[in-house]
């Protein structure tokens, strides 16, 4: 059966346009039986009012068989959606009105608050990111008789031969050797207080007495006997814990913080920041530590940077020297990481923070704020803001370096006080 209504089955088209047909003109417009068509609407600005839109109540005719004309109109009145038909704002000639004028304060107010919001999801994020990777592997608690923390804090800043994760092409690069264990290649206290910060170098071939001390890994109890060593060799005997016992045992200073970096890891945070400038006054060379420099001022990568820092044998007071030389690159690097080419820039604050924070060890009490204070305090310190010196020295017996006692000890009364430190180093 067919279901098509009366013209439009496929046996009676008659003469149609396309489909096959032969007759070149378009069919008329048929209409279909089940809809009526009201009288066509007048277009819009003729003086003629819009037709009503469709309302309920109206539309379709089950009893006439299609729509009434006072229906749906919207196929017959040539409206077009969104435009200025009824319902939508309009002009006097029945077109669309002038649009509204933004809201520019309403606008401002949420670009704030999302700018607001990415800068603090960020912070927060990346200060956890950052607290991730420190590695509080050094516990002081171990360190025994201890002397009484006076104001201010009090870091020890050391810098170890470890080559540990070094690759035999890196140590041949780095002229590290092959040395098995660790030793300090520099040892620094930094005091952080309110009358000043104080950074004072410890030379390795300081001469200590060894105090009694107990084990960081067998827990047992080793009594002193007043053997004298050089300072770095209480760091190969027993670690971080020993070298604070005996630091604090020989000045009578109590060490807060501990932070240690090795070869490796600076050398990274150099090339991380982009290479360091500095002014050498007079030029040198050593081959143990493989450095080449000419006087004047130039920028160092990380392989050369670690050269500046360990050469000793090129000098005649040849720990002290380097001790000065130390400070001034940590200086240098301070003031670099602190540029605001580092600090805004992304791309180079995130390498910078993983190579430094990847090479950390501290102690297990210290901070993210600790770590920052430190590092502002080292950079205010070596921009003039505060005291860089060597411990004083008084002489030298079998090759290591005397300290003067009496200096030694005004120099830690005023650090305990936090007064401004009036001794004066080597």
């Amino acid at each position: 059966m067919n279901d098509w209504p009366e013209g439009w089955s496929g046996g009676n088209r008659g003469n149609e346009y396309g489909r096959g047909s032969a007759n070149a003109q378009p069919e008329s417009a048929r209409v279909m039986r089940q809809v009526r068509r009201g009288p066509q609407a007048p277009p819009y600005g003729a003086g003629v009012p819009p037709q009503p839109s469709y309302t309920g109540g109206q539309g379709y005719d089950e009893g006439q068989g299609g729509y009434d004309n006072n229906g749906y109109d919207g196929y017959n009145t040539g409206q077009v959606y969104g435009g200025g038909g009824p319902g939508g704002p309009q002009g006097p000639d029945g077109g669309r009105g002038p649009r509204r004028a933004p809201n520019w304060r309403r606008r401002i107010k949420w670009t704030a608050i999302t700018v607001v919001t990415v800068l603090v999801v960020t912070t927060v994020g990346t200060y956890f990111w950052a607290d991730s990777k420190l590695n509080r592997d050094v516990d002081l608690s171990k360190v025994i008789d201890r002397p009484e923390a006076g104001d201010g804090t009090n870091y020890l800043i050391v810098g170890s031969d470890s080559r540990e994760g070094l690759t035999a092409a890196e140590k041949k690069k780095l002229h590290t050797g092959s040395a098995e264990g660790k030793r300090t290649d520099s040892m620094m206290i930094l005091h952080v207080g309110d009358s000043g910060d104080t950074l004072i170098s410890l030379p390795r071939d300081s001469n200590v007495t060894i105090p009694t001390f107990v084990g960081s890994t067998s827990g047992k109890t080793y009594p002193g006997t007043g053997k004298q060593e050089k300072l770095n060799a209480t760091y190969a005997t027993d670690g971080p814990t020993l070298l604070v016992r005996t630091i604090e045992y020989n000045m009578g200073l109590h060490i807060d913080h501990y932070v240690e970096i090795g070869f490796n890891g600076f050398a990274d945070i150099v090339d991380a920041v982009g290479g360091v400038t500095i002014d050498i006054d007079k030029g040198f060379k050593d081959s143990y530590s493989g450095a080449d420099f000419k006087a004047g001022k130039q920028t160092l990568n990380g392989e050369e940077a670690l050269a500046f820092v360990r050469t000793r044998h090129a000098f005649a007071a040849s720990d002290l020297q380097r001790t000065k030389n130390q400070q001034k690159f940590l200086s240098a690097l301070a003031h670099q990481v602190a540029t605001p080419g580092t600090l805004l820039n992304p791309f180079k604050l995130y390498p910078t923070l993983g190579a430094g924070l990847d090479s950390l060890s501290v102690d297990k009490d210290m901070s993210l704020w600790d770590l920052a204070s430190m590092f502002w305090a080292m950079k205010g310190v070596s921009g003039g803001d505060g005291t860089s010196m060597n411990m004083p020295i008084s002489g030298s017996t079998g090759g290591n370096l005397i300290w003067d006692k009496a200096k030694v000890k005004t120099l830690v009364n005023e650090l305990n006080n936090d007064q401004k430190v009036t001794v004066s180093g080597n």
